[in-house]
């Protein structure tokens, strides 16, 4: 009996002590993170955007209560690949990159900029040429060079891309060359300099550099707009404690137009607002059009 008696206890602190350990485990994976890490796509200059964001970084600091770090990753994949690894705990990504780090990273859209021009959570593509090129309008494009953002971008390549081809061009065969040029304002820029024909990019970046007179609109000439598509959400990591994903959800949404003006690099922001996972099924709709493979990050 005594045996028998041993033996069941030593089962029962068996069970105990795994369950304590799920426990254990369990709250550390809900713990609060030491320092939250937030991953910028490359707009513009990694050091431009970094003064540009410092803002946000000292206001979520403040709000949250949690040190703020900021990082400008290489490129879009890079951030996705940073998420992925846990390397960083939120991020801003455009709506096709967020819908690629949702299937590879379990990322999740919290919020999204309502802009102050047009009073919509939306933005759109834009074709750019140079006023002297001789092209009016994309069934000039044959045997032209053609520039986009990045692979990820969606309003530097995945739009763009399902606009060429409802046109009918195939890119590889009907223009004289297509390059990525890595940022929004590095497509601008090689269009204003004519290094490239057409440049894809978005209306909001654009405008941005309109308004700093990076660029001039009688210089860098829009020949094609695109329909409205959803903005770019700010994101966190699926896994991530539920409380602060909520936390940080309302400072963002809480945030005054002062702060947000402070932070340049989202364009001509007035407020945010919260956004579920489904306001991106548009994008998936176009990538699956294309038969791009989002269980990749590539």
């Amino acid at each position: 009996m005594r045996g028998e008696r041993g033996e069941k206890m030593r089962r029962a602190l068996t069970w105990f002590t795994f369950v304590a350990l799920l426990l254990t485990g369990s709250i550390a994976e809900a713990a609060d993170p030491k320092v939250i890490r937030m991953g910028l796509i490359p707009a513009d200059d990694a050091a431009e955007m970094l003064r540009n964001y410092e803002p946000l970084k000292q206001y979520l600091q403040g709000v949250i209560g949690i040190p703020v770090e900021l990082r400008v990753t290489m490129d879009y994949n890079a951030a996705i690949e940073a998420m992925r690894a846990k390397h960083i705990e939120m991020a801003w990504f455009g709506p096709f990159s967020y819908v690629l780090a949702r299937e590879v990273a379990g990322a999740e859209a919290i919020v999204v900029g309502m802009r102050r021009d047009t009073g919509k959570t939306t933005y759109r593509t834009i074709f750019v040429t140079h006023r002297d090129s001789g092209i009016k309008s994309l069934r000039d494009l044959t045997g032209k060079s053609v520039a986009f953002v990045d692979p990820a971008s969606t309003s530097g390549y995945l739009i763009p891309m399902s606009i060429l081809k409802k046109q009918g061009y195939v890119p590889e065969k009907d223009f004289k060359a297509t390059f990525f040029a890595g940022t929004h304002n590095a497509v601008e820029l090689a269009v204003r300099n004519r290094k490239v024909d057409v440049g894809a990019d978005s209306d909001t970046s654009y405008g941005r550099m309109v308004k700093n007179g990076e660029i001039d609109p009688k210089i860098n000439v829009i020949i094609h707009e695109s329909e409205p598509i959803p903005g770019s959400p700010i994101v966190v990591r699926g896994d991530l404690d539920p409380v602060l994903k909520k936390r940080l959800q309302k400072a963002l949404v809480d945030m005054e137009e002062q702060t947000i003006f402070q932070v340049r690099g989202w364009g001509d922001i007035v407020r945010y607002e919260p956004v579920s996972d489904g306001n991106y099924d548009l994008i998936r709709d176009v990538a699956r059009i294309l038969n791009l493979n989002l269980k990749k990050s590539k």
